[in-house]
């Protein structure tokens, strides 16, 4: 992990014309590996403390209640989406080339995991895309929902819109480039959680190995361990958030916009040795066993064209990643993933 570079965002937030040598390490970081760790003065860990005492209680709640929540009409894109409901990719043939030590736990089914989708930022006036940008379910047992999580949800995107403008300043682009690309974009906040109760044992996939369909995706510390990642080179390694940092990982949206240069990032939640051992920490402690991961995925406007970037674009990379709408090219994923809407005949 040590290609991973760990950026200090302060020095660019109060003089970006100081900070030249660190957008060109966000740049470097992304392409060698699709990740990048940073610490963001503008974060309070106090909040995401109180962003995931808030999704574990609600986890906790009896399914029927959580059930009431979701939006399967909407292919899950607001509020819950229940386990077992989400299924990877099979990425089978890319599995078998990877040697042995590198390889993920291989999906068999679906994950073991929930989400809560809980959309971030300003929404489009006007939009194709209705479905990828509706209104917010508040479940209505938690008062304070709201507030918890736009609290931390404002942070998290912050820290994404500053990470995207040093990436462009770093690349010789307007500091921008991605941002303007980004507003009124379906932003979600997406807690994942697994009842590790009952899907505690060792090598229980929570999430498959994956990439994600997002432009970037954020991470606060989990109170589980279980996330393994994979840098460029196919190189596998276990996914330590240092106290007081978050971690991004590259999804499909940069890469179609970088055409390649940054590539989606395969990670995997799966329960490993620290998991087991962190679950056997949380019983003699008496804590909730359900592990909830601290996750927004940032988005580019669903009616925004997805393709490279001037810098990036030639006929080459043009038919490699063809012009397609966001919002299209969202819920071909999500079909993919077998969490689109099926439509009435």
């Amino acid at each position: 992990m040590d290609q991973v570079h760990t950026i200090d965002l302060h020095n660019f937030i109060n003089d970006p014309q100081s900070a030249s040598e660190d957008c060109k390490k966000v740049v470097e970081s992304f392409h060698k590996t699709g990740i990048l760790i940073i610490k963001d003065p503008r974060v309070s860990y106090d909040d995401n403390s109180r962003f995931i005492d808030q999704v574990e209680e609600y986890f906790q709640q009896p399914d029927e209640e959580k059930l009431k929540d979701c939006r399967p009409e909407l292919s899950y894109q607001v509020g819950p989406t229940p386990a077992f409901t989400e299924q990877p990719k099979d990425r089978t043939s890319l599995i078998e080339k990877l040697p042995e030590q590198q390889k993920p736990v291989k999906p068999t089914g679906k994950d073991a995991k929930w989400r809560f989708f809980w959309p971030m930022g300003e929404a489009p006036k006007n939009t194709k895309y209705a479905e990828l940008n509706s209104k917010r379910v508040v479940p209505e047992k938690f008062p304070k929902w709201e507030e918890v999580m736009n609290k931390w949800g404002k942070q998290m995107l912050s820290a994404v819109e500053t990470v995207a403008e040093m990436f462009a300043t770093g690349a010789g682009m307007p500091k921008e480039t991605f941002t303007d690309l980004m507003k009124q974009a379906p932003h979600l906040l997406a807690p994942t959680a697994t009842n590790l109760e009952l899907y505690g044992k060792l090598n229980t996939i929570m999430a498959g190995y994956h990439t994600d369909l997002s432009f970037i995706a954020i991470h606060g510390k989990s109170r589980f361990p279980g996330l393994h990642a994979w840098l460029r080179d196919g190189t596998k390694f276990q996914v330590k958030v240092p106290d007081g940092y978050l971690l991004l990982q590259a999804g499909m949206q940069f890469e179609y916009l970088t055409a390649g240069y940054v590539l989606a990032g395969f990670h995997e939640v799966v329960v490993n040795e620290n998991t087991v051992a962190a679950i056997e920490k949380a019983k003699k402690e008496n804590r909730c066993l359900w592990r909830v991961s601290s996750t927004m995925f940032s988005h580019i406007n669903s009616d925004a064209i997805l393709k490279p970037l001037s810098k990036w674009e030639n006929e080459s990379t043009v038919e490699q990643y063809p012009p397609i709408q966001t919002g299209e090219f969202v819920m071909n994923e999500l079909k993919a993933i077998k969490l689109g809407a099926k439509k009435q005949e």
